[in-house]
């Protein structure tokens, strides 16, 4: 049970590291941000807490001494720097060897751990107290302000109502009122048409703070406003003592508090009691107490409520249980279908329903926003771009486009070398790029977005772009090519992707062997995908990697080729044409159609997977988009669409690289996934027109 918890504390340890790491890349662009230090502290503290709770007594101590820096940070005694930034992000990295390498055999991790302590010992300079002002919530966040108002003695007379500023208020959201009514004088000196009455209010809202301003604006002048944040829904809800408050709130002084606590009364009837403060004050502070009390439960309840850790393999069990499912209810389905009877018929259809609900639902546990990958290549090119000598910022967009958590294991590594060659080879030099009129600092755009059952994943950089004609003369240099190739742009930009082709002159530590392309080619091909350069000579250029969301379960088109039944991915599939014997023979044997007006080149499945027999005198052109152009595959019969569940071919078919995978059908019988960009790359068409 105690290596169970320990096992725990690990995964909970990684994911602190992981929100460290993007603390502190944030930190270095913002220094002065008190909230983004507090990220750094609460994150470090519950490292060194869990650490020594459960027996990784090295990782406490170790972490302890970061932590301490981090507290004369938070309290203003300490100046961010980036060497400072730079020996923590060297701690996070050591705490992490801790995690994986418990016993450190060769001492190298203590050594590491000794160098930074000293490191940041040597920069322990305090600066003095620093009050830092608490910064300003942004719109859409929930926070909870304080604000005081004290109306003019003759607002009456300016024709204002504080009453319906009030219920302005209260429209922005939760919101209690108390009126201070201490200033009101005795019957005989009360004039009417003045105002006496002063109000606190505690308002919890999303609006923010310029939108309370707003209420105000046509009496601001009319009384006097007091605004202030007290506690907001993303941060710790601190619970307040009803004497913090008031002395906050500058009601009672600190020495007045102290004072009437040695009485053994409540804190709010012994200030009153004192003499010290109004009942209504009182009542008031309490109003806010209570308030800021539920909403931090609320918070917790939301918290505990709304997640889970389950071990991914249980989500792996649980898909194969669902496919399983989804297999059985297909064979249901058809055979109730061959039985004419009504009622199963109907309990058939009603299991159909609740089965695609099971597997839309399990479907999406899986899924996972692919901005936890995105974060990790921040400090890949904060640290590359230093190696390197050039300036490199990283842009991410659409961190919150969800993807298969399989799919998001298998992109790390080529994310990883595609980023990594577009700073080397990319992004130039400082000087070289003032020289061309641009920024010295370059820019590396990674951004996801949903298309249709597939994501696009783009890694644009505004760098030097892709000289075609050099990366020709350098494959015909290495026997890619012949002298007599006619390639257009396009199939010269693929060529990077070519095993042991590079540019580089000499090797590194970071390119120049040639492989690094070459196994992103081969992985992205293996998660179904297909990648795209597009580039522009001095303008930058952008590799589009085009994935499904998920491996498991797809969509797919079933067809017939001779006594065997295919599927094609639904995704790829453009529509389904007629091929006739006439249309063939008057082809003069190329392997094109007419459509629309538009010639589009045909892959005719019979001759390709050498199956015998005649074929129907009409068959079926499944018409599909690979490598941004339109090509047709050639079956007997189109069926239909299939929910496809994918299975592994066992190793004897792993060299099949044209069949992705099988799924079995509602018949028992088998049906191969056909992988088109494969089956594309070993044809080749009649036509001189090119497909990729």
């Amino acid at each position: 049970m105690k290596d169970n918890y320990r096992e725990v504390f690990k995964e909970e340890a990684a994911e602190l590291l992981s929100e460290l790491e993007s603390s502190l890349l944030d930190l270095e662009e913002n220094p002065e941000d008190a909230e983004t230090i507090g990220r750094v502290f609460r994150a470090l503290h519950t490292i060194k807490g869990s650490g020594a709770m459960f027996g990784f007594d090295d990782i406490a101590a170790f972490t302890h001494e970061v932590e301490t820096v981090f507290d004369l940070v938070r309290n203003g005694q300490r100046a961010v720097t980036k060497e400072l930034v730079d020996l923590t992000l060297s701690a996070r990295d050591v705490i992490r060897s801790m995690l994986e390498d418990p016993e450190d055999g060769d001492g190298t991790t203590r050594s590491l751990a000794e160098g930074i302590i000293a490191g940041l010992k040597e920069g322990d300079h305090p600066s003095g107290p620093h009050a830092a002002e608490k910064p300003e919530a942004a719109q859409g966040e929930v926070v909870t302000y304080r604000i005081g108002i004290r109306p003019h003695r003759g607002i009456f007379k300016t024709g204002t109502n504080p009453l319906l500023l009030l219920n302005e208020l209260r429209s922005l959201g939760e919101c209690r009122v108390v009126a201070l009514l201490d200033g009101i004088p005795e019957l005989e000196a009360l004039d009417p048409e003045d105002c006496y009455t002063d109000f606190n209010v505690v308002l919890t809202t999303d609006a923010g703070v310029n939108a309370i301003r707003d209420v105000f604006i046509f009496s601001e002048d009319d009384c006097d406003l007091a605004i202030e944040a007290v506690a907001d829904s993303d941060g710790p809800c601190p619970e307040k003592k009803l004497g913090e408050i008031l002395v906050e709130r500058g009601d009672v002084s600190r020495e007045e508090l102290t004072r009437v606590l040695t009485e053994q009364k409540r804190i709010g009837e012994l200030l009153v009691d004192a003499g010290v403060v109004d009942a209504a004050r009182v009542e008031s502070a309490l109003a806010e107490q209570q308030q800021i009390r539920q909403l931090k439960r609320r918070k917790e309840d939301e918290e505990a409520a709304t997640s889970i850790r389950v071990p991914a393999e249980r989500l792996d069990t649980l898909v194969d249980l669902v496919g399983e499912l989804v297999t059985v209810q297909a064979r249901l389905s058809q055979t109730v279908a061959s039985m004419c009877h009504p009622e199963l018929i109907s309990i058939a259809e009603e299991v159909e329903r609740l089965t695609g609900e099971l597997r839309d639902n399990t479907m999406s546990i899986r899924m996972l926003p692919i901005g936890t990958t995105f974060k990790k290549f921040k400090r890949l090119v904060r640290d590359l771009s230093a190696e390197l000598g050039k300036e490199v910022v990283l842009i991410t967009e659409g961190a919150e486009t969800e993807l298969d958590k399989t799919v998001i294991e298998r992109l790390n590594d080529p994310l990883v070398h595609l980023i990594r060659n577009s700073i080397d080879h990319g992004i130039e030099e400082p000087g070289a790029r003032e020289s061309c009129g641009k920024p010295r600092q370059g820019t590396v755009r990674l951004s996801a977005s949903h298309s249709g059952a597939n994501v696009l994943i783009c890694i644009t950089d505004d760098g030097a772009g892709l000289d075609a004609d050099a990366i020709r003369a350098k494959a015909i240099e290495q026997n890619l090519i012949s002298q007599d190739s006619e390639l257009t742009e396009k199939e010269i930009f693929s060529l990077i992707f070519t095993a042991g082709f590079s540019t580089s002159r000499e090797v590194t530590s970071i390119s120049g062997r040639g492989v690094g392309m070459d196994v992103v080619r081969r992985s992205i091909e293996a998660l179904r995908g297909s990648i795209e350069v597009n580039s522009q000579k001095g303008a930058g250029a952008t590799i589009t990697l085009k994935l499904p969301l998920t491996l498991a379960i797809i969509d797919g088109l079933l067809v017939e080729v001779g006594a065997g039944r295919y599927v094609l991915p639904l995704s790829t599939v453009e529509e389904c044409v007629e091929l006739g014997r006439e249309e063939v023979s008057n082809s003069n044997g190329r392997h094109v159609t007419y459509l629309r007006g538009e010639i589009v080149p045909y892959v005719p499945l019979r001759d390709t997977f050498a199956i015998t027999g005649t074929p129907p005198e009409i068959e079926q052109i499944v018409i599909t988009e690979v490598f941004g152009s339109k090509v047709g595959f050639v079956v007997d019969r189109v069926i239909g669409q299939y929910q496809t569940v994918i299975k592994n071919l066992g190793r004897v078919y792993r060299g099949v690289k044209e069949i992705s995978g099988a799924t079995i059908l509602g018949d028992g019988t088998v049906a191969l996934i056909l992988d088109i960009s494969q089956i594309l790359n070993g044809v080749e068409l009649n036509e001189s027109m090119t497909i990729h």
